[in-house]
């Protein structure tokens, strides 16, 4: 937990109105948390109006709940129905990309504006849909708050509530009534709590700690603090066990630089099929080790465990079957949406027919793809969008007898091709680092470019083999290694490939004038 607070003692507002915003996304129960600060303002005397105006949809924007209070007398007070720029007294950020964007919405300022945020991310689907990294920078959100707020109270009160065994709009609670911005006592936002009649002890415990939290602050975590989570102790029949056991010793000879990604790499492989192909894995990344060295600091293996693995552990529907129906992801689901009882749980699913087919036997797959009329036939009657209601029996079945098809994956024809792919690919990667080790070593990272099943994955393999022609038009050059890495970040920008056209043209004009 991080956690940045400075205190003022807030000024009398008796004879004023109380302009409070909470700015939350589905889930994180901004209506309740505006329940909760009517309930306790309207006890403590004070007239209160609440409005909120909803977002687009569940991470595409937030419900702004905005709350006004003034104490009650002989005139009632006229109340507005949305907070305006530069006249907002406490924001309430449930996330912390809400606290960026409360601060360019101008609901922050300096002179009067309390800010309580929860550092913690709930990724917008902006972020989720970027072909890379398209998580936004928390840090910047950060600076711009420190300087935007007269008060900030920053901590990660998803962390604090998850704890205490409650969801976050009972911490958020506790940190407003630990800020002092508004002048209730401790006891009256308890009572508050109490009054709502539900969940009230997990409710209490959060509120307590993220009252504790916005009173005596805590120092940031240090990066060097944070431990990586120790591995699980493998279970199983011993015959399974000793073949484990078998791949960690293949593992331990390894180079040490490379172990902890090889590690990492082969508990996703066997995860992915079986003990058999984490021992392939194995094989390939020896091959690449055998075209390394020392001299290198072995960054030519380190990149393969990590890139070898993912290629292998690739998304298939038998994969999202196994992922969609695994005990720990349904407890995971009733942890975030805080469900003690009976939960309804719909998937969607849309195969195309590109998919169903990948899942024949190799020739059989590919005697049918070479026919687009029977392709269409088969289109036509499974692609449609279904909703599979997994709380219930049949559903579920249908889903895990799918997830139970590892056995038949690698006579799949989605796993030869996959298979013939990764070997071309690591073949282009030796290649080019026994003559330019730093273009090998960007050739593996380019692997990246390749994620996700049916359209997703084929504009991502598209992009792909766009860039290894590029890194082919550039091999032999002193700056070869860079172009392949712009070409990466080029496809990386965009879905379309527009950028990608761009870094490709610049290519042709400097090698056809070599021509």
């Amino acid at each position: 937990m991080t956690l940045a607070v400075s205190h003022f003692t807030p000024e009398s507002r008796q004879d004023g109105i109380i302009k409070l915003a909470a700015m939350a996304v589905g889930g994180q129960g901004g209506g309740v948390l505006t329940g909760w600060i009517e309930s306790v303002a309207r006890a403590q005397g004070y007239a209160v109006q609440a409005t909120s105006v909803a977002g687009v949809a569940q991470r595409t924007g937030a419900t702004i709940y905005y709350v006004e209070m003034a104490p009650r007398g002989a005139q009632a007070p006229v109340f507005s129905l949305a907070p305006s720029a530069g006249d907002v007294d406490i924001l309430i950020a449930a996330e912390m990309m809400e606290v960026g964007r409360s601060i360019l919405r101008g609901f922050v300022t300096p002179d009067c504006t309390t800010l309580i945020g929860s550092t913690h991310r709930s990724l917008a689907v902006s972020e989720k849909m970027a072909p890379g990294d398209g998580i936004a920078d928390a840090d910047e959100v950060r600076a711009a708050a420190e300087v935007a707020a007269r008060q900030l109270v920053l901590a990660d009160f998803e962390g604090v509530a998850v704890r205490a065994g409650s969801v976050i709009s009972a911490s958020l609670f506790g940190a407003l009534a630990g800020s002092g911005a508004l002048p209730f006592p401790r006891s009256a936002f308890e009572d508050a709590i109490r009054a709502g009649g539900k969940g009230v002890e997990a409710s209490l415990r959060a509120f307590a700690a993220g009252f504790d939290v916005a009173q005596a602050g805590v120092e940031p975590a240090r990066p060097g603090d944070q431990r990586p989570p120790a591995d699980p102790a493998p279970r199983g029949p011993a015959r399974l066990l000793a073949d484990w056991q078998a791949l960690q010793t293949r593992l331990t000879a390894l180079p040490a630089p490379v172990q902890q990604m090889a590690r990492a790499g082969l508990r996703k492989v066997v995860d992915f099929q079986d003990t058999a192909y984490g021992a392939v894995y194995l094989d390939r990344l020896e091959r690449v080790q055998a075209a390394d060295s020392a001299a290198q600091g072995w960054e030519l293996s380190r990149q393969g465990a990590k890139y070898i693995a993912n290629a292998m552990a690739y998304d298939d529907i038998i994969r999202v079957a196994d992922a969609k129906t695994r005990p720990e992801r349904l407890a995971r689901i009733r942890a975030e949406m805080g469900a003690s009882g009976v939960m309804h749980l719909t998937e969607f699913t849309h195969p195309r027919a590109e998919e169903v087919v990948s899942l024949l036997p190799a020739r059989l797959g590919r005697w049918i793809n070479a026919r687009p009329r029977l392709l269409g036939w088969i289109d036509r009657r499974v692609n449609k969008g279904r909703r599979l209601r997994t709380d219930r029996l049949l559903p579920f079945l249908q889903l895990h007898l799918l997830a139970s098809m590892k056995g038949w994956r690698l006579r799949s024809l989605r796993h030869a091709d996959e298979a013939a792919h990764l070997d071309r690919w690591l073949d282009i990667a030796l290649r080019h680092a026994a003559t330019d080790y730093a273009l090998g070593v960007e050739v593996l990272k380019a692997r990246r470019l390749i994620k996700g099943y049916s359209d997703t994955h084929a504009r991502g393999l598209g992009k792909f083999d766009r860039v290894m022609d590029g890194a082919a038009r550039v091999a032999g050059r002193d700056d070869a290694a860079d172009w392949t890495r712009r070409l990466v970040t080029a496809a990386l920008q965009d879905e379309e490939g527009t950028a990608l056209d761009g870094a490709l043209r610049t290519i042709d004009s400097f090698t056809a004038k070599a021509g």
